[in-house]
């Protein structure tokens, strides 16, 4: 899926700019080296790695899916997101094993085996359905492999995956459910590509632009902002989307969970469309009060 990503980064910036040349250098992820570092700590490895590249000038451009991007590690002084591409669907989708007779998740009787990748959607389906059997899927790091996982010998009967993922490896027709954004609010940054470069490369800064979305911008600002407000990560028990509404005000949600979905604890508010950090700020705060702190740092399942 990164290769995916980058190959579209890749052709936006020859459309932008013909006369330029570029080349993808694959950085190996630690889900990629079957690594035993747990999750976190290999994202914020991986992160690290990439950071140092760039600086040191080894590569000029890094493509991120932002869901990977922790919240709770600043930017290295020198690097900056120049650009973020038009959000993907950043909601999730159930896909059921090959043969499997069941269509949706209402329809799955109790203890159905259900597999997933994130604490988020562990939680958020076990609100829904608590009588679901929901498992962690470690090993498989790429929708492909995932898909493959689940029609093996896995004892899966059903996955929920981002819909965004499936799109980049053309496995978009899996999919049996899509599920409204009131059931499964995604995380921080959903559906966003997001490419680093340089502070001082003023000229490929200015190439950025050319591709960058300013509302996407504008939203991932907000989102962000709450996640480094509740100095989040990939392994937390948070979702957060920002949306514009009809009326041009910026609207936030945002939700913590304990990791067995029983305690939430959710704020929503509006703000200019100008002052999305301050919308962010607002809401990271409003969760606190409300004790988010003490869910998120709850024990890890």
């Amino acid at each position: 899926m990164a290769l995916a990503q980058a190959r579209h980064v890749q052709d936006l910036l020859l459309k932008a700019a013909p006369e330029i040349t570029t080349e993808i250098v694959g950085i190996p992820a630690p889900g990629d080296r079957r690594s035993r570092v747990p999750a976190v700590r290999g994202a914020r490895v991986f992160h690290r790695e990439i950071d140092r590249r760039l600086l040191d000038g080894r590569v000029d451009l890094a493509v991120h899916s932002m869901t990977d991007v922790p919240g709770d590690v600043p930017l290295p002084e020198g690097v900056t997101f120049g650009a973020y591409l038009p959000r993907d669907d950043v909601r999730d989708v159930v896909v059921f094993r090959s043969g499997s007779p069941l269509r949706t998740l209402a329809d799955a009787p109790p203890d159905t085996v259900v597999g997933t990748t994130s604490v988020r959607r562990t939680a958020q389906l076990l609100r829904y359905r608590p009588d679901l059997r929901v498992r962690r899927i470690r090993d498989a790091p790429d929708p492909a492999d995932r898909l493959d996982l689940l029609d093996g010998d896995s004892g899966y009967e059903a996955l929920v995956l981002p819909r965004t993922g499936l799109d980049r490896v053309n496995t978009a027709g899996r999919a049996a459910e899509l599920l409204p954004l009131d059931m499964m609010c995604p995380p921080v940054g959903a559906g966003v590509t997001g490419v680093q470069c340089r502070v001082r490369d003023t000229d490929i800064a200015d190439l950025l632009y050319r591709i960058d979305d300013g509302t996407t911008r504008t939203h991932v600002a907000a989102e962000r902002t709450l996640l480094h407000g509740l100095r989040g990560h990939g392994g937390s028990p948070i979702a957060g989307h920002c949306h514009t509404l009809p009326d041009g005000r910026l609207s936030l949600r945002g939700m913590v969970f304990t990791r067995d979905g029983r305690h939430v604890i959710e704020v929503c508010e509006r703000d200019d469309p100008d002052r999305p950090t301050r919308l962010g700020t607002r809401v990271s705060a409003a969760l606190l009060r409300r004790g988010a702190r003490a869910l998120i740092d709850g024990p890890p399942r």
